[in-house]
């Protein structure tokens, strides 16, 4: 499938109010797409509804809490008696708390997972109950480079993402044993800037900020496009990404030591921290928070790994032409006499 076929497609985005579903949701009203928007906050919804609008596809609010599978269900029901066969299914519902593990409550760990890996899954069952039938259709992840390797003070959040990387391995293995040409794939992302830093629940000193380098919402966003057109099982983004997943398989115990001295200082700002301000782990906070985090004028519009990924065959072609030039010339060289 091309970006051209996106036409008319219905495309379901969870989380679709805020950061990287926001962007994604117009990323593919760009295109012509006709999408569900789902996630817990009207305002968002309302206007990432017009957003979409304005860009040229169309949208449907659907407010509903991931962690409520029967919720996830009735959503689906409702974009497909309005606006048909869902073909995409994004899942980004994300929420996370930034604490210490000793310090962390049973029922904020229980809710991070409920929203982070079970949204996921509520979301991918709604999925297949309709695409398992047609035999056709994509499921699009969003995950991170957390989901290889986890870090301090995100504890809950990290193990989300690699319950969601299991489950998605079993999912893959019976979709081929069943012969379903159903594709899921994961897009592990980057830090990225995204509202969730200025509501996250949080018992850090100072204001919680991404791990820079950090991205906008349109490098994320134009990857999962990408992943839903194109058959990839995984995507990295970004060059921090594939060095943290590929360092954590090298060295996973040098890693502990190098994130336990880095890791604290990198994810806070030098402001400090409102202990008494409001979150958004249990409820929604009120008002439209857009795609952008805080840090516009320090994230980077654009990826050259991803640029790469998007056009591997190019590269690859590229490098073996260059491979070839090189022993040509060096077969063809004349020889010294001695």
């Amino acid at each position: 499938m091309s970006t051209d076929q996106l036409r008319g497609k219905v495309v379901m985005i969870t989380r679709a109010s805020a950061g990287i579903g926001r962007a994604a949701a117009r990323a593919f009203a760009s295109h012509g797409a006709k999408i569900g928007l789902l996630a817990r906050g009207r305002d968002g919804l309302e206007a990432a509804k017009q957003e979409v609008e304005e860009a040229g596809g169309k949208g449907l609010v659907l407010v509903a809490d991931v962690a409520d599978a029967q919720a996830v269900e009735t959503a689906a029901e409702r974009l497909e008696d309005e606006f048909g066969h869902i073909d995409i299914w994004v899942n980004d519902a994300m929420v996370s708390v930034f604490s210490p593990v000793s310090e962390m409550k049973p029922e904020e760990f229980r809710r991070v997972t409920e929203v982070t890996y079970l949204g996921y899954v509520w979301g991918t069952l709604a999925a297949l109950k309709r695409m398992r039938p047609r035999n056709r259709g994509v499921i699009i992840q969003v995950g991170s480079a957390l989901a290889y390797r986890g870090i301090p003070l995100q504890s809950a959040y990290c193990a989300s993402k690699f319950a969601m990387r299991g489950f998605c391995d079993s999912l893959r293995a019976e979709l081929f044993h069943d012969k379903k040409k159903i594709r899921v794939c994961i897009v592990e992302m980057p830090a990225v800037n995204t509202p969730q830093f200025g509501w996250v629940k949080s018992r850090l000193k100072n204001k919680a900020q991404p791990v820079p380098p950090i991205f906008q919402s349109e490098v994320a966003a134009q990857a999962i496009v990408f992943a839903a057109t194109h058959n990839r099982r995984e995507m990295y983004v970004g060059f921090p990404t594939v060095k943290a997943i590929v360092a954590n398989k090298i060295a996973p115990g040098l890693l502990d030591k190098i994130l336990a001295r880095t890791c604290y200082e990198s994810q806070q700002t030098d402001e400090p921290e409102d202990p008494s301000r409001p979150d958004n782990l249990f409820e929604p906070l009120p008002g439209d928070h857009g795609a952008h985090g805080t840090f516009d004028d320090r994230a980077r519009k654009f990826s050259l790994q991803l640029w790469l990924e998007e056009h591997r065959d190019l590269v690859r072609g590229a490098a073996i032409g260059a491979a070839a030039i090189a022993g040509l010339y060096l077969v063809s060289k004349p020889k010294r006499k001695l």
